[in-house]
């Protein structure tokens, strides 16, 4: 069977194949379906290996549609990249170690996110940059006031042109903030637009709706976290989730030694704010139903401060999720034992965080 490699780039991508005689075909093409059709249309069922990327998905799915196997690889795994030297670096190089990946197995599969789910997660980044081109523009209105010695009362986002529209505002200012009153209601209409979409999201997935049954988990929250698991059988156990998700600590520990830091980085960021703000909902909001979480966070916070303990909730607010979702059971309060978990965070867990 043969094999190849590609060291794929926005434009121009490295080409390996090795065919069944040990021949070898070297090229650089250029990275559009057009070119790849040339390369590998019409050639047997081969098995060719790519880095995981952002050009990844439709390559190999471009690819899967001329019969061929393609293996999406985690870039982040050392072993795959065999004896080629850190000193030297070309796409060439990387190609060849690629190829020798492919036909030795010496990589290890990245997860390919089911097109439902990219489909939801698209819609997540569109409706993020929505949020922050409005809170970019409320901004603005709001320094251009103050210089003037004016103030807008602080309210909720969704109010906030009821409100610039009680300020008794020059006429010059006014046709200065005109075109931010327009882009703001603009950014309205289109959140809300966006909203109602994810809401009926929740009515057509029975795991998001499983989700919003735990009291401070909406159906973004709900949709942006199944958007970034795509499959709970990924994951062994809730530990693994959290440290997906970025929700663990750094830690640098040897001997009598233990340093541990702020939360890792994380592929989701968004996802890791998103639980934040929900465990932040849920100190806030006294509900009887988040009692149990809410007594857990209040044991950390009186040894480690607010916002730790508010990281700490996000955690265990994943891991709930995670159970829910792996378990497909809705929420169940009686289920999370009060003293259990205050013994827990009087033990030291929190910690880690």
């Amino acid at each position: 069977m043969e094999y190849g490699a590609i060291d794929l780039h926005k434009k121009e991508s490295q080409v390996r194949i090795v065919t069944e005689a040990g021949q070898v075909v070297d090229q650089r093409i250029v990275t559009t379906r057009d070119r790849l059709t040339f390369v590998f249309g019409g050639r047997s069922r081969m098995r060719i290996l790519v880095e995981a990327s952002t050009e990844s998905e439709w390559v190999a799915q471009h690819l899967e549609t001329m019969g061929h196997e393609v293996i999406v690889a985690d870039p982040n795994y050392a072993p795959m990249y065999g004896h080629r030297t850190r000193r030297i670096k070309t796409d060439r190089r990387d190609v060849v170690a690629l190829a020798e990946a492919c036909q030795q197995g010496t990589y290890r599969l990245a997860h390919r996110r089911s097109a439902r789910q990219h489909d939801v997660q698209c819609r997540l980044n569109v409706r993020r940059e929505l949020t922050q081109a409005r809170t970019r523009a409320i901004s603005l209105a709001r320094g251009i006031t103050r210089a003037a010695g004016l103030r807008i009362r602080s309210g909720r986002t969704e109010t906030f042109l009821n409100r610039l529209a009680r300020v008794d505002l020059p006429s010059s200012m006014q046709m200065t903030l005109s075109p931010l009153r327009s882009v703001i209601e603009m950014l309205n209409d289109e959140l809300a637009t966006a909203d109602q979409q994810f809401e009926a999201l929740v009515d057509s997935d029975p795991v998001v709706k499983r989700l919003t049954t735990l009291p401070g988990i909406g159906p973004i929250t709900a949709s942006a976290f199944v958007a970034a698991l795509d499959v709970a059988s990924r994951f062994e156990r809730a530990g693994q989730v959290t440290s997906y998700l970025g929700l663990v600590p750094q830690e640098y520990s040897s001997g009598e030694k233990q340093r541990r830091g702020h939360v890792i980085r994380s592929a989701h960021p968004h996802v890791q704010s998103l639980l934040v703000q929900a465990a932040w909902r849920i100190w806030r909001v006294a509900d009887p139903r988040t009692e149990s979480f809410r007594t857990w966070a209040q044991a950390i916070a009186r040894r480690r401060g607010k916002k730790v303990a508010m990281v700490a909730l996000a955690r265990r607010l994943a891991r709930t999720l995670f159970a829910m979702w792996r378990d497909q059971t809705e929420y169940q309060p009686e289920r999370i034992r009060t003293r259990r978990l205050v013994a827990v965070a009087d033990a030291g867990t929190a910690a880690s965080v």
